[in-house]
């Protein structure tokens, strides 16, 4: 009981440190990377929108479709989320209220203008063409419609 009681309390205190730490230096980094440029902030993000988006949902669709041992399910999610941090990070940042969220934004409006909108664009591009693509092989894999008989 006690154990776990610690465990808590480090967590929690893990998770303040985190909120406060990470956001900071994501926008620091990808500041540095933009480095206040208009144009490389549109592109890097929607790059970055567009790959760290489909990547980790096709890695799920392959991941749900199989008939794997829980452990193996769960490490294939963790490696998803994984894929997913630079969105989910940015994510933080912008939705964040907490001081390391707002010195964030503040970083990225200055550094990495356009970065923000141009991941979300990029991340809706993504998850359209992850449909579209699921919708054409399943469409594909579907026998043809039956031509009925013509009248003699």
């Amino acid at each position: 009981m006690v154990t776990g009681a610690v465990l808590l309390v480090a967590l929690v205190g893990i998770y303040f440190v985190a909120a406060a730490f990470i956001p900071r230096w994501w926008a620091n980094h990808v500041g540095h990377s933009v480095n206040g440029r208009l144009a490389t902030g549109a592109l890097l993000g929607f790059c970055f929108g567009v790959v760290f988006t489909i990547l980790p949902l096709g890695l799920l669709w392959i991941t749900l479709g199989r008939n794997l041992s829980w452990k193996i399910m769960a490490l294939w999610i963790a490696v998803a989320v994984l894929l997913a941090a630079p969105n989910l990070m940015t994510l933080g940042v912008t939705l964040g209220s907490g001081s390391g969220s707002h010195a964030g934004q503040r970083t990225m409006d200055v550094q990495a203008p356009m970065f923000r909108g141009a991941t979300l664009i990029g991340a809706l591009v993504a998850i359209a063409v992850f449909v579209a693509l699921i919708v054409a092989f399943r469409r594909r894999g579907r026998p043809p419609a039956a031509t009925p008989p013509a009248a003699t």
